[in-house]
């Protein structure tokens, strides 16, 4: 069973989710295809060498090829990453992207409730 979250942990992975928005929104919707990309959420790992991160995109329809942009971009997003987390990390951590298809869940649901 996995353990809660240190505060550490919500601290650094608050900070990460802030810091790649900020990234991520830095490139524009045109260098997505338009498509709007949030990071909805960073869960790190307990010795903050990983961070889960996970990213809605609207419209739906582009998710995979966003997903797919932003694991070919990967490393550039974390040397970004890292100039912006030296003062406060050792180690800059390693990004593992993540669809959140939550928006569509709630989406979903919305239009079984129209029903």
């Amino acid at each position: 069973m996995e353990k809660a979250p240190s505060t550490r942990m919500l601290k650094v992975g608050r900070e990460l989710q802030k810091d790649l928005a900020e990234i991520i929104r830095s490139k524009g919707m045109a260098a997505f295809g338009g498509a709007m990309v949030t990071v909805s959420e960073v869960r790190v790992s307990p010795d903050l060498s990983i961070a889960k991160t996970y990213v809605s995109i609207f419209p739906s329809a582009k998710a995979e090829a966003v997903m797919k942009q932003l694991e070919e971009e990967n490393k550039v997003i974390r040397g970004e990453l890292g100039h912006k987390v030296a003062k406060q990390l050792r180690i800059v951590p390693e990004i593992v992207f993540y669809l959140d298809s939550s928006l569509d869940y709630a989406e979903h649901i919305d239009e079984l409730l129209k029903k």
